[in-house]
């Protein structure tokens, strides 16, 4: 029994820089609705496939558009009469006839304008903001998962699409603590075959799960084949 623990215990020793994971694409995101509307155009073609400057989703943006074109109307004639109103307050200032009372009410005036200006001129972004996030584009990016369809009604949260980037992989594995200070150190062979890879990240705060280790990620430039498992071992 005890020629059975000492047997085992040198072959944790000997596999203790060996570890598995799987190579994932360096970055994922979940590409969410920022903005209510009604989905109108879905690439569905996109779907498994890693698309450059392609649309994926769009969503309605058509009374968007109307408002931001009648608010750009508006505000050029609120500055038509803003300045006016302020060549009305100069001649008030040449009639000695008008009285403080005009003046301050002609002032007034002139506030509520720009005021109202300053309102739109903050609609008309709010709009801009809205119609460009009403268009999703995406560049060099793998498209993993499109998750609605022409004709679905979307609120800010709802997800539209995974997309992923696939240019580089990432393999995350946790180190023991006391592995970590001489982990750096080391020759990094995958599946077999040695690498110049380096350690890109390495926590130094032991992970909420593995308690006792330090999590550590490693970038394989451009990977011939994603979200397969491989072995990483320090030499």
């Amino acid at each position: 029994m005890k020629k059975f623990i000492s047997l085992l215990f040198l072959s944790s020793v000997l596999f203790a820089s060996e570890y598995y994971a799987k190579l994932e694409p360096v970055h994922s995101y979940n590409m969410k609705a920022s903005v209510s509307g009604k989905v109108i155009e879905v690439n569905d073609k996109a779907e498994a496939t890693t698309v450059d400057s392609s649309l994926i989703v769009r969503i309605d943006s058509k009374v968007d558009k109307i408002d931001l074109k009648q608010s750009n109307i508006k505000l050029k004639s609120l500055r038509s009469i803003l300045k006016i109103e302020k060549g009305v307050l100069e001649s008030f200032k040449k009639i000695s006839s008008k009285s403080k009372f005009d003046k301050d009410n002609q002032r007034i005036k002139i506030l509520n304008i720009e005021s109202s200006i300053s309102d739109l001129i903050t609609k008309i972004e709010k709009l801009n903001d809205t119609i460009e996030k009403k268009i999703l584009i995406e560049n060099n990016k793998y498209i993993y998962n499109i998750a609605v369809q022409k004709g679905d009604y979307v609120n800010p949260g709802t997800l539209l699409y995974t997309a992923m980037d696939t240019t580089k992989g990432k393999l995350e594995i946790f180190i023991p603590v006391k592995d970590a200070k001489t982990i750096k150190e080391k020759t990094i062979f995958i599946d077999g075959v040695k690498t110049d890879f380096k350690i890109d990240k390495l926590y130094s705060v032991a992970d909420a799960k593995h308690i006792s280790s330090y999590k550590c990620e490693i970038i394989i430039p451009e990977p011939k084949l994603l979200s397969r498992l491989v072995k990483i071992e320090f030499k």
